[in-house]
Formats: C-alpha cells, structure tokens, sequence
C-alpha cells in the first residue's frame, strides 16, 4: 500500500498471532487495532508486541465499527482467507460497507482470500497440504452454490501407527470479480486486483 502523509490509525481484520499486525505497526502507524476470535492467536500476538502501540482485542471483525470513529481510520486489511469464513455474500457487503464507511478519504483496504469460485471436479477435488515423516495433510473439497465445504484429513505418525484425524468447515465461494464490483460500487477505486501465491489480492482506495 502507498504510505500516506498521515498514518494515525490501522485495523487488522481476523488478525490470527499478528503477522499484518506487527507490519501495519512497522510502517509506521501509530495506533493498530487487532481483531479475531482466537484468544490463543491473540496471546501469540500479545508476546510479540514489545512497545509498540498494538491493541489486540477479541471479538468478531464485523464489530469493528463499534470500536472506531467514522471517517477515523487510514488503512483496513482483512488478510489470509478470513474473508470466506463470514456467513454469507450479505455479510461481506456489509463488512465493506462498514470499511467504507470508517476509512478516511484516500484510505486504503486491502483483502486477500481464496478464490472457490470454480468448482473442481473428480480427483482435482483432493489437494495435498503437507506431508513428511510425522504427518500427512490433505484436504477434500465439496461444492455447494454458495460455500465449499472443506474436509481436512491428517495422518498423524503416533507409537501405535498411523492416525487418522478429520475435520471439516465451511467456506464461501467469492468471486474477485464480485468483490471488486462491490467495492467499486460503494465508491472505492480498485489499485490492485490480482492473484497472488494462491491468493487473490484487492487493494482500494476510498475516493
């Protein structure tokens, strides 16, 4: 993102232990709000935030507004795949409506997720994760019209073999196309929209 001439204010969206956290603060924000659910991850970011001026705060990111003066705020992330974990297409317009809304004029919010949005098919639907001596990583996808439903299967090397550990969750199928079209709607300029390392990046500025 461009460094603006003043950089008072910054959120971290679904912040996880911090990575974005620590570098909003780095840049040079002076004040950075960080939210997620995970009191764990929010402990992991409270062990490495020295002295800088960090507030980490567990809630849920579509709150933020509560914690902001609109109008108030330079720069927004939402960063990971944090997006696809809302509910539906209507909670993230909202979400945008709301970063819209908080952003200072010429502020920037920066998104990154996965794009389900094309549905693989027959065996392209299982994806290896990770593997070595220790473990083995895949996940299972399956499509609905909005969400894709992902079944994690890891093999977990223990004294008694190999064993097997399943869970699966819900995510939405955004299209970046869809995205950014909100966004211009709401009166953002796209800067950036493209896919990054498996990610698609959007980064906007409010006008």
């Amino acid at each position: 993102m461009t460094r603006p001439s003043s950089m008072e204010v910054a959120i971290d969206l679904g912040c996880g232990p911090g990575y974005q956290t620590l570098a909003l603060s780095d840049l040079g924000y002076k004040n950075v709000l960080a939210l997620d659910t995970s009191q764990a991850l929010l402990d992991e970011l409270s062990k490495t935030i020295e002295s800088r001026s960090i507030k980490a705060i567990l809630a849920d990111l579509r709150t933020f507004p509560r914690l902001v003066t609109e109008g108030g705020v330079d720069a927004i992330v939402c960063m990971g795949d944090t997006l696809t974990h809302l509910e539906s297409q209507n909670d993230v317009s909202r979400l945008l409506e709301d970063t819209y809304r908080a952003l200072r004029s010429d502020g920037r919010l920066a998104l990154t997720f996965r794009d389900f949005s094309t549905e693989l098919t027959g065996t392209d639907r299982f994806i290896p994760v990770r593997s070595d001596d220790q473990r083995i990583m895949l996940c299972a996808l399956l499509y609905e019209p909005e969400h894709v439903v992902v079944n994690d299967l890891v093999y977990l090397l223990s004294d008694h073999g190999w064993e097997l550990h399943k869970s699966s969750y819900r995510k939405l199928r955004l299209s970046p196309s869809w995205v950014a079209a909100e966004m211009c709607r709401l009166g953002f300029s796209v800067e950036i929209d493209a896919s990054i390392n498996q990610m698609q990046t959007i980064v906007a500025r409010k006008c």
